[in-house]
């Protein structure tokens, strides 16, 4: 009887053993799903990430090939093509609930701005809550995203980005479209804590562009449209 005990209980061991090695294996996979779910549930956009890695002996995420895809009244064109998202954070600091990012590199290959056929901007229907919540006070991001995740944001050591190019698309006059390189490769913003510490790179931006974003911040007479831009690449993550 004790025998048989001990044979079932060692069965049983080893069949929890068994069903942890592959809830691990499939962690990463799992949280794809769930991140492109609340993605797409934070959007109203169609999302699609390639690949989702987080590290165990290092703090660190990875998010490979995430795509965005507009919604279907801008003709479900992409939005953002992004190859590489890098994260390093500060495990110390998240357990006492603060936010902290030592590193966060990304790659950005491709902005689309779409002009829908009745005449609205995606990047002005996607942006205008977080737009405005920049508007009102320079530091309204630590206060939204602590309530959101009931984390405080602590800043981003060192913001790494790449920005290749950005196209215009007009439903309304196909004849309009164009495309700019911009060709930012490795660009460094240090100690970021506010949207107001990105204003060195939407001026490098802008020059780069050839000033391809000015005419979409004199339709709107917004000055802050590029850092709006911006701003809705941080929202997402």
């Amino acid at each position: 009887m004790i025998r048989r005990l001990i044979k079932w209980t060692f069965r049983l061991a080893l069949l929890a053993l068994v069903l942890i090695v592959i809830f691990l294996l499939s962690l990463n996979s799992i949280l794809r799903v769930v991140i492109e779910h609340n993605m797409s549930a934070q959007t109203g956009m169609d999302v699609e990430i390639g690949r989702f890695k987080m590290g165990w002996a290092k703090p660190t995420v990875e998010i490979q090939d995430l795509k965005i895809y507009n919604p279907s009244n801008f003709g479900g064109t992409p939005f953002l093509d992004i190859p590489e998202i890098h994260i390093e954070y500060d495990r110390t600091a998240l357990l006492k609930k603060d936010f902290h990012l030592t590193l966060l590199r990304i790659n950005l290959a491709e902005l689309d701005i779409v002009k829908s056929a009745d005449g609205k901007l995606n990047i002005y229907e996607f942006g205008k809550t977080p737009a405005k919540a920049s508007q009102k006070k320079s530091t309204a991001v630590a206060p939204d995203f602590k309530k959101q995740t009931g984390y405080d944001f602590k800043g981003i050591d060192a913001l790494n980005v790449t920005f290749d190019k950005a196209k215009y698309i007009d439903l309304q006059n196909r004849h309009n479209d164009r495309e700019q390189t911009i060709g930012i490769e490795n660009w460094v913003v240090p100690k970021v804590q506010s949207p107001n510490d990105l204003a060195g790179l939407v001026v490098f931006i802008d020059l780069r562009s050839n000033h391809f974003f000015d005419p979409f911040v004199i339709k709107h007479q917004d000055s802050a449209s590029l850092q709006s831009i911006l701003n809705l690449i941080g929202v997402m993550f």
